[in-house]
This record gives C-alpha cells, sequence and structure tokens, in this order.
C-alpha cells in the first residue's frame, strides 16, 4: 500500500457541505478514506451523494459544531460506521466581520463559539477515542488532526477581531494537542488556507488566468495538502503551522525573541524602561510589530485581495 494511501482509514471533516470542506472529504474519500460528512446544513448530504457516486464511502451527520455533544456524536458515528477513527479535519467556520469599535456581543460569540468551540469539541472527543484506543492496544495508534487557522491571525486583520482571535486561539490548541496526544501516536498541525469559496467569494478578485484549468485560488488544491496531512507519509509532521494556496505550501517558523531588555541595577524603573525601549522603538515602522506581514510577499497567484 502507498504510504499516501488512506485506504482503510476513517475521517470526520466538519463544515463539508461546501467550499474547502467539501473538497477536503472528497479528496480523502478520493485518497481510499471513509468519510463522516458534517454541516449544519442539508448541504453535507450532497457531498456525501458525491462520494457514494465516485465509489467511496461516507455518511452525513447533520449539526453545529458549537454544540458540545456534536464532537462525542461524530466520533461515535465514525467508529460504530466504520470500525474506527483515524483522521479528524476541523474546519467549520463562520463570518461575522466588524470593526473592533463596532464589534457586537453577538458578533464574537458566533465566531468564537463555531470556530474555536468546534474544534476542541471535536479535538477532545477524538483525543478521548485516541487515548483509549491506544491504552487498550498497549502502544500507539494511528491519528491525525488537521486544523484550520488563517492568515488572519498572522496579520490581525483590522475588519476580523473576533475571526483573528478564533484562529490564533486554534494556532494554541493545535499546538497543545500535539504535545497531548503525540504519545498516542496522534500528530496535531494547521493550516492556513486560501481558497475561493461562496465564504470569501467578497475577497478575492478574478483568476487572472482564465485558461487555467485548475483556478489558482481552488479549495481542491489545499485539500491535497490536507490528504498528505492525514496520511501514513505525514508521520513525523506535528506542532506545525502551513501556509497554504495556490502553488505553494509554506510552513511557519515559531516566533522568537527580537530584543530583551534588562535592569542594569536588577530592578526596572519607568525612567529606565524610557530610556532603553523607547529608543530602542524610536522612528520603527508602524509595520514592524509582531504581526507577520512578511508573509503576504509569498503570495505569486497574481490574485488581488478585494478586501484591502
Amino acid at each position: 500500500m502507498s504510504n499516501t494511501s488512506l485506504a482503510g482509514r476513517t475521517a470526520i471533516v466538519t463544515g463539508a457541505g461546501g467550499g474547502l470542506g467539501r473538497a477536503e472529504a472528497l479528496a480523502l474519500a478520493a485518497h481510499g478514506a471513509n468519510v463522516v460528512v458534517n454541516d449544519y446544513s442539508e448541504a453535507g448530504a450532497a457531498v456525501v451523494q458525491e462520494i457514494k457516486e465516485a465509489g467511496g464511502n461516507a455518511l452525513e451527520v447533520r449539526g453545529d459544531v458549537g454544540e458540545w455533544a456534536l464532537g462525542d456524536q461524530l466520533v461515535a458515528a465514525a467508529v460504530d460506521s466504520y470500525g474506527s477513527l483515524d483522521i479528524v479535519v476541523n474546519n467549520a467556520g463562520v463570518l461575522r466581520d466588524t470593526m473592533i469599535f463596532n464589534l457586537t456581543e453577538s458578533d464574537w460569540d458566533d465566531v468564537i463559539r463555531v470556530h474555536l468551540k468546534g474544534h476542541a469539541s471535536l479535538s477532545r472527543a477524538a483525543g478521548v477515542h485516541w487515548r483509549a484506543a491506544s491504552k487498550a492496544a498497549g502502544g500507539p495508534v494511528y491519528g491525525r488532526l488537521v486544523n484550520t487557522t488563517s492568515e488572519a491571525f498572522l496579520f490581525g486583520s483590522a475588519g476580523q477581531p473576533n475571526y483573528a482571535a478564533a484562529k490564533a486561539g486554534i494556532v494554541s490548541l493545535t499546538l497543545s494537542a500535539s504535545q497531548g496526544l503525540s504519545r498516542y501516536g496522534v500528530t496535531s498541525n494547521a493550516i492556513a488556507p486560501r481558497a475561493r469559496t461562496d465564504m470569501t467569494a467578497h475577497v478575492f478578485a478574478d483568476d487572472p488566468d482564465g485558461a487555467r484549468e485548475l483556478d489558482i485560488l481552488a479549495p481542491e488544491r489545499v485539500a491535497e495538502f490536507v490528504s498528505y496531512l492525514a496520511s501514513p507519509a505525514s508521520a513525523e509532521v506535528n506542532g506545525q503551522v502551513f501556509v497554504v494556496y495556490g502553488d505553494m505550501v509554506a510552513l511557519m517558523d515559531s516566533p522568537k525573541v527580537e530584543q530583551k531588555f534588562v535592569a542594569t541595577d536588577g530592578t526596572f524603573t519607568v525612567a529606565e524602561l524610557d530610556e532603553q525601549v523607547s529608543a530602542y522603538f524610536s522612528g520603527r515602522s508602524p509595520h514592524q510589530n509582531y504581526a507577520a506581514y512578511s508573509v503576504a510577499s509569498l503570495d505569486t497567484t497574481g490574485v488581488e485581495n478585494v478586501a484591502n
């Protein structure tokens, strides 16, 4: 069997009724996986039908990932129907874009609940399953957790304070899971994808190369990388964050210490902080901060971000 084959594996994909989630579900099935398709609407049923018509195995579990109990239901559906759970792709999300001064409580709660709580709910349920399976087997089992963050967390998008915060939380959740589950044979990684979907229709201009067989921002491009992360071939990839779109996959580096300030006499005073810190930041570019603006230079798609 190929090191990238998913034959005999079972995957759960949330938000799989359309867009990136649909592409991920179809790709995983094409590589041989049984797929539990989750969406909050009836759109998931159509994806299940697509997979079956292509010769794959799939079932629908409709529900809102923001409901904590749904995580357990999805894991139970995978195990009861196919005998195992091997892959989890947390993808479901919503947008409530607004500037920080217009942010409402519901704007905040909706995005945090679906994105961050939704990721946490299914990750926890899958973690419970994998831990128990590992203990029963007396050693590591097969587990792949793929979470969906965003460049919004890297940039701190001005019009997405809720979304950026949720996506930053997902990265921390991914890192925690990578450390907490690796002893059981589970890897945990996050992708920051760009894809042209209904949710992002207002963001990107048209593909500049209309003759291209596959749109440079086609979700299928991202789905192929997700299939790789779901495969045995990615066994040594753990606790990583990737920016994925177009013709490239970029591995993000961890934050680094830029400068260390030390009190001369062991304890800082405000005056000494002013002397050291203010001098260091004098004349500094407003774009030279914790936001990863350099990531923008990766873009070679030629597709304008019309949201900017």
